[in-house]
């Protein structure tokens, strides 16, 4: 018997200690987790110096080269097109950091807000510098969803080049249009990835000739895949005739082997690749003379005794004039293609002294730049991303704003690595880098080193204008083009807990507009709520998001609603007479107009006046028409939306001596409302 009870006591015992244990392992294992999180969203990308390896390059040791082997350059794409992967990559084979991070864990660089962690997307434009075989790249990681395309728009107004990064089983997709008509309108020259050559359905042909047909472009092709999908394993440098083989034993991509192609190993490939060099050439030689007289002067008989130097000089020259994209592959994921693509970005995209600024002339190398992007710290205030041009910026040096017309003081400059910062001492001209002490700077504005050297740069600006014969006024010439703004396309009320956190809330929205200026906020005039106005259902979601983390408010959002528009179809004319006594004073006005859509999209009325009665009209009169057309057109007969897209043509105006402006204004408002109700049934009688 006692041997039982001392079996059940220790039995007990034993289970005790086991649950103990259990209990302990649960412990561990949520301190664990809790500490894997901590460290996600405070990742040390490179150490300090003293306590670097010897693989590991400090942001201290970045290289300032000469502004020949500067390179400005963005990753733009459709969203999950691998865009941060890239970075990812890109930065790990240019040694500043440690391992290579994933999307899918949330440890990527330049996704480091808690948002883009928790979503596997990027939602904001994050910068890094880092320097590769002596030349210094400033890379902006730019997001892919179309709610995020300012980010694209803003990032794209500085660079001087871009990497177009593609799926290769999708090829061209929605917003890769988006990004390269971007891309068209800054006029920035750029090359494409054709990345996931290792996914399923991955087809290298497919995508070139989606590039060819969907984007009008001329692709210029510099690899070609060893095998796709599973099978691929490498790429073929056409240029040079070599294969680059990655080597299936090597986790992180750095081990790899370039081979030249021979006739004994590899017949067919070389057949191939000495068709698609052939192809290159003569294609490089139809979009650059230089290099045709070269082509068909020395080496018209053999292609194959071409330098690949010469080559490589014509592809970028080909490619800084925009007529074709140079167009390489890999697999950023499984680690393959990287390293020729950032030897490409130094070999064929633009330093900044090659791109072509007119403005630059008349600052005779003092200070010009250009402030493109707004962000917050708490510890630091605003930190906003300024693009020099010329001349150079030191910390706590005074600065002219020439949009705001008010002088500021810049304490201190940093560069960016992501979330990350690195106090300099100076910033010299072709270079990105963040400015500690703006108060009043915003996105677009042109920065120049005084008020004084804007006036000089001004008087410049206007001989040139007079020689070539320009009207362009003073601020037009001097201000650098700036960042054109979407409208929103959706809205919803935003409210604070409570009223007395209503300046709070106030302060949090007035720091997301000036670090997102495609966020608008208004006060609804009737229930006198505040409307919160953004690009998409995500963006508003993210704002919603951030103001409860990054400023502790628990807001409430109203039911989310489409900014929709409206405009008519057919053109339509009217007259309409407004007869009024108000006391013993009689306002009598008659208008004739015509309304008709228009072409080209126009938020606002396009407002035009007939040959008979452009002389005869006052410049109150004028003013009284232009205000009762932007009043009519403030809400549609539909929705109760705005009125675009429309052309309003003046033919008549017979106005009582004595009558008021005001009822001016309102008969003509009455008349064009007259005008588009009628548009509205005329369409609903053709719809039935």
């Amino acid at each position: 018997m006692s041997n039982l009870r001392i079996f059940a006591v220790n039995q007990k015992k034993i289970s005790s200690l086991h649950y103990f244990n259990n209990m302990c392992s649960s412990k561990i294992r949520a301190s664990l987790k809790r500490l894997k999180l901590h460290v996600l969203l405070g990742r040390n990308y490179s150490s300090l110096p003293g306590l670097i390896g010897n693989d590991i390059k400090s942001l201290h040791s970045i290289i300032n080269p000469p502004i020949a082997k500067i390179r400005n350059i963005g990753i733009m794409a459709h969203i999950d097109a691998g865009k941060t992967t890239t970075t990812e990559r890109i930065l790990y084979y240019s040694g500043y950091t440690r391992s290579l991070g994933d999307v899918d864990d949330g440890d990527t660089v330049t996704d480091f807000m808690a948002q883009e962690r928790e979503r596997g997307i990027t939602i904001q434009s994050a910068a890094v510098t880092f320097d590769w075989k002596g030349y210094r790249i400033n890379l902006i990681d730019t997001p892919g969803h179309v709610d995020f395309t300012l980010e694209v728009e803003r990032c794209l107004r500085v660079l001087d080049g871009a990497v177009a990064v593609f799926d290769a089983s999708a090829g061209v997709e929605a917003q890769t249009l988006t990004v390269w008509r971007q891309a068209d309108k800054h006029k920035v020259p750029r090359i494409c990835f054709l990345n996931k050559m290792d996914k399923i359905g991955a087809s290298f042909n497919y995508a070139v000739e989606s590039i060819r047909e969907k984007l009008k472009a001329k692709p210029l092709l510099l690899q070609l895949p060893i095998g796709e999908g599973k099978a691929f394993k490498g790429v073929v440098d056409v240029v040079r005739t070599e294969k680059l083989l990655w080597n299936p034993n090597s986790d992180d991509g750095k081990d790899f082997e370039r081979k030249p192609l021979l006739e004994m190993s590899d017949p067919k490939l070389l057949k191939e690749t000495t068709e698609a060099r052939n192809a290159l050439i003569e294609q490089v030689a139809d979009l650059d003379d230089e290099f045709a007289d070269l082509v068909l002067g020395e080496f018209s008989e053999n292609f194959d005794l071409l330098p690949a130097e010469k080559l490589q000089t014509a592809i970028h020259r080909v490619t800084l004039a925009q007529t074709a994209v140079p167009v390489l592959c890999g697999s950023a994921l499984k680690n393959k293609g990287v390293q020729p693509l950032l030897d490409a970005i130094t070999m064929y995209l633009p330093s900044p002294e090659e791109r072509n600024y007119e403005f630059l002339q008349w600052y005779k190398g003092d200070l010009c730049a250009l402030a493109f992007k707004v962000l917050h710290d708490k510890q630091r205030g605003p930190l906003v991303f300024m693009r020099i041009y010329s001349g150079m910026l030191k910390p706590q040096t005074a600065i002219h704003n020439i949009n705001g017309n008010c002088t500021e003081r810049v304490s201190r400059l940093l560069l960016p690595f992501a979330d990350q910062h690195i106090e300099i001492p100076l910033l010299t001209a072709g270079n990105i880098a963040l400015t500690v002490g703006l108060k009043h700077t915003a996105t677009g504005d042109t920065i120049v080193s005084s008020r004084s050297s804007a006036l000089a740069a001004s008087r410049r600006a206007k001989r040139e204008g007079e020689k070539k014969q320009k009207e362009n006024n003073e601020a037009e010439r001097l201000l650098l083009a700036g960042v054109e703004i979407p409208e929103p396309v959706f809205f919803c009320t935003i409210e604070p807990p409570s009223m007395a956190k209503q300046p709070d809330l106030d302060h949090a929205l007035k720091c997301l507009q000036r670090e997102d200026p495609s966020l608008k906020v208004k006060l609804d005039p009737d229930s006198g709520q505040t409307v919160l106005c953004g690009m998409g259902e995500l963006h508003i979601e993210i704002i919603h998001d951030r103001i409860k983390r990054e400023y502790g408010l628990e807001t409430y959002l109203g039911p989310l609603q489409v900014a929709y528009r409206e405009a008519i179809l057919n053109s339509i004319r009217a007259t309409d007479t407004l007869d009024r006594t108000l006391g013993d004073k009689r306002h009598l006005v008659t208008v004739e107009l015509e309304a008709k859509p228009v072409e080209t999209s126009s938020l606002l009325p396009v407002i035009e006046y007939a040959a008979s009665v452009a002389g005869d009209l006052s410049q109150a009169s004028r003013e009284a028409f232009e205000n009762g057309v932007h009043s009519a057109c403030l809400q549609g007969p539909l929705l109760g939306s705005p009125v675009q897209d429309v052309a309003v043509t003046l033919h008549s105006l017979v106005i009582h001596p004595g009558t008021s402006t005001t009822m001016i204004s309102a008969c003509v408002s009455r008349c064009l409302q007259k005008v588009i109700i009628v548009c509205v049934v005329a369409l609903f009688l053709n719809f039935s």
